[in-house]
């Protein structure tokens, strides 16, 4: 019944995709609901939380801490927006993903119209998160069991449902941005920087009072004006309308747009083609002399290049961005947390100790390799669909080892992730030092450097499930595999999870370098699992037919 029709077999696609980041996203809102019961059990505690809370403004509105559900709410603060990463992968590829790869003109060769193709797509997304949201939902209303609440099924729902109209308008502003770009890469990088600007834009109001129009400008504004979990603030059903109509009218623009451009080609901004073109110039017709055309390792740095520079952008900014919430918090966090142990819970993922500006940076600089694991990711996906897109094939009939070729590959990303993380430890001293934040130099420099087994361990565990599966499912089970561990980290501490489960993490291995320092013996086991990985991925590459 999936292949009846372009609906259901756009549904049958992301059926990975709903399992894992329902069930992800799910278990996520599950932790602080199942842990923060035994830390209100009295009213200093009430009001220890509170406090705790204020001072972290800038993650969420502090609204009803002292609650299960307005702990949930605050404690999962922006890190709910990962659930925006699938739709707006999902969206970019939706159509511009198809025409790179010629997949379209095969389908379009069929008696159907543009039109019921991109709507039957688009609509097949909406139902998935749907889906999504409806999983979540369940979830958290599974994790209320244990813990004392004021909200029901209907509330949880509805929190699920206000996740997936947040995801549902980046997927549309992705759809939209594929439109005028020639990659689906470039979209998804794109659609991701709007992403990050939105919850920038939606943070100014809760830094800098007076500035709420600003904040109105972003998506994520309307997303936080609903708070199903928390009664006495509940859901705002007009925002969720601004978020649906956003949706429609994204997604209506682009399906519009595609309807009427050529396929393979993109929108013409109006009046872009009465520029003056330059005079035509003399020009090889190859760039022989280029130097990443040398050998395949530097061909793969050429075209990993800018990815790394934007990541690296992101990533270094975000760490030095954490130094100034260091320098704003400390104190307070002292005086909150001055014999309480409500400092523990809170910073579950770093299991650090709050009374340092190390403690309290350790547990902010758990998402550095967390972005750096996503990166490898993308790289992973980009070997993936450079074999399935027969781009390989070119380059092994140069010819060239396939042995070689994808150890130059994965030596690209490499080099990609020591320039990441050297530039995150550069940024990240400079910011401590202007912002006058005393940090461990050493532990700082492993916190840095440890990222790098991390990111390696990902992109070779996606190089090797290459072997055997399409892009899209590939990079669907590595980015379920990175949630998993995340979630395993994030709600095993604060659930007591045995020593056992939580090793199965790769988190777990990083440990906490900011105040424990260098952990060989872990790290050793990440380096190991991640030369298996790429062993069985060189094994497979150098045996298998190419695109199978």
């Amino acid at each position: 019944m999936w292949f009846r029709n372009v609906f259901l077999k756009t549904l049958r696609d992301y059926r990975v995709a709903i399992i894992g980041w329902g069930v992800g996203m799910g278990l996520v809102i599950v932790s602080p609901m199942a842990s923060v019961a035994a830390l209100i059990s009295t009213p200093a505690q009430h009001a220890a939380l509170a406090s705790l809370a204020a001072q972290f403004a800038w993650n969420a509105d502090p609204i009803k801490a002292d609650t299960v559900g307005g702990y949930a709410t605050f404690k999962i603060g922006v890190f709910v927006f990962i659930a925006c990463i699938w739709p707006l992968l999902a969206a970019s590829r939706m159509l511009r993903g198809e025409e790179d790869r010629g997949s379209l003109d095969v389908l379009l060769s069929a008696p159907r119209t543009r039109l019921s193709i991109a709507l039957q797509k688009v609509a097949a997304m909406w139902t998935a998160l749907l889906v999504v949201a409806v999983i979540v939902g369940l979830l958290a209303f599974a994790g209320t069991a244990k813990a004392s609440v004021d909200f029901g099924l209907g509330s949880t729902l509805m929190f699920g449902v206000n996740v997936a109209l947040i995801a549902s308008v980046f997927g549309a502003v992705g759809l939209l941005v594929s439109q005028f770009v020639a990659e689906r890469r470039t979209a998804a990088g794109i659609t991701a920087a709007v992403l990050l600007i939105a919850i920038v834009v939606d943070m100014v109001h809760r830094v800098e009072p007076g500035t709420e129009w600003i904040s109105r400008l972003s998506p994520v504004y309307y997303y936080n004006l609903s708070k199903p979990l928390i009664p006495s603030y509940g859901t705002n059903f007009g925002a969720m309308l601004v978020q649906l109509a956003m949706t429609v009218i994204l997604s209506g623009a682009a399906v519009w747009l595609f309807a009427r451009r050529d396929v393979g080609d993109t929108v013409h901004i109006p009046g872009t083609s009465r520029l003056p073109r330059p005079a035509a110039r003399s020009v090889a017709t190859l760039p022989v002399g280029d130097w990443t055309l040398r050998s395949v390792y530097a061909r793969s740095m050429g075209m990993v290049a800018m990815p790394t520079f934007w990541w690296t952008l992101a990533i270094a900014g975000f760490s030095g961005w954490m130094v100034v919430v260091v320098q704003q918090t400390a104190a307070q966090l002292r005086k909150v947390l001055e014999g309480s142990p409500l400092m523990k819970d809170f910073v579950q993922l770093g299991g650090s100790d709050a009374a340092t500006n190390s403690g309290i940076f350790s547990a902010l600089f758990i998402f550095m390799p967390l972005l750096l694991m996503a990166f490898a990711v993308t790289q992973a996906n980009r070997w993936s669909s450079d074999e399935e897109d027969g781009r390989l094939e070119l380059v092994l009939s140069t010819p060239q080892p396939r042995l070689q070729v994808l150890l130059g590959r994965f030596a690209a990303l490499s080099t990609a992730t020591v320039v990441i993380s050297l530039m995150t430890l550069a940024v990240t001293v400079a910011a401590a030092a202007a912002a006058g934040v005393k940090l461990d130099q050493g532990n700082l420099a492993v916190a840095a450097l440890s990222m790098i087994p991390l990111g390696l361990l990902v992109g070779a565990i996606g190089y090797a499930l290459s072997g055997w599966l399409r892009a899209a499912v590939d990079t669907g089970l590595v980015s379920f595999l990175l949630v998993i561990w995340f979630v395993i980290s994030f709600i095993g501490p604060g659930l007591h999870w045995p020593d056992a489960a939580l090793r199965l993490s790769a988190f777990y291995y990083y440990g906490t370098p900011m105040v424990s320092g260098l952990q060989v013996a872990n790290l050793l086991v990440i380096v190991v699992v991640a030369a298996a990985a790429l062993t069985i991925a060189s094994l497979r590459f150098v045996r298998k037919d190419i695109a199978v």
